[in-house]
């Protein structure tokens, strides 16, 4: 009897060569193979509908580059989602550097679907009325921008890979990462515990790391997390005390 996957994700693409890539490496590869999660790739070059298999065209209004043609990506989705009206799609997703951002809690929502579609644009993007057409979610892993959807395509199927169930060996890890309780990740550090670095500087571990005080190491590293996000994310640091602000009001 085979398992069925606990997580599905088809990617549309004008490379599905590009894939699975990383992703049957690792963890997550390991996982592709246990049949923990599926993929599945579609070319969106298949729907072209001219001799020469053209998937853009000029954007009216003039301007540089090319825009990716709204009738060959309404057949690809179609043909990978059902179409809008279909109950049943799950989640379909347009990476785009104008779209949410991508976080934590939005990686755990994807994770809990069953089935998620991941368009992967090309050139200056897709035409509008095809992500109005189909509803497509706008997700952006950040404000950078790519030379294609397939990377940030990778980068998000791998974080939400990790969070299903028996692909991480250690179940308590992912909730002490960083992003998780709204802290980044406090340092960590291994053996040996005194260490002379190539300019020949000693360096030890923090002497409450080896103490062997359970407490004290958690309490070190919760104010080591905090003091980290303070300085480097001062967003999520003052989103956190708002946080803690309006939960205390509310009691």
């Amino acid at each position: 009897m085979t398992c069925l996957p606990i997580w599905t994700v088809q990617v549309l693409t004008l490379f599905p060569e590009m894939f699975p890539g990383p992703l049957g490496l690792s963890l997550a590869g390991k996982a592709l193979e246990n049949r923990v999660w599926a993929m599945e790739t579609m070319d969106i070059r298949a729907f072209a509908r001219d001799k020469h298999r053209s998937v853009d065209d000029t954007p009216f209004g003039g301007g540089p580059g090319m825009v990716m043609r709204p009738d060959v990506l309404d057949e690809a989705l179609t043909a990978a989602t059902g179409g809008p009206e279909n109950p049943d799609r799950g989640r379909v997703i347009y990476l785009s550097p104008r779209g949410r951002r991508l976080d934590q809690a939005l990686v755990r929502e994807l994770a809990a679907a069953a089935r998620v579609t991941v368009l992967c644009g090309r050139y200056e993007g897709v035409d509008q009325r095809v992500v109005e057409a189909h509803a497509l979610e706008e997700i952006s892993l950040g404000d950078f921008v790519l030379s294609g959807g397939e990377p940030a395509a990778m980068a998000l199927i791998d974080a939400c890979v990790r969070l299903l169930p028996g692909v991480m060996g250690n179940s308590d890890t992912a909730g002490e990462e960083s992003f998780e309780g709204g802290l980044l990740e406090y340092p960590h550090f291994t053996r040996p515990a005194l260490w002379t670095d190539c300019q020949g500087q000693a360096r030890a571990v923090p002497e409450v790391l080896i103490s062997g005080h359970h407490e004290k190491v958690r309490a070190w590293r919760q104010a080591e997390a905090e003091r980290i996000t303070r300085v480097r994310r001062p967003d999520l640091w003052s989103s956190l005390t708002r946080q803690s602000s309006t939960s205390r009001d509310t009691k």
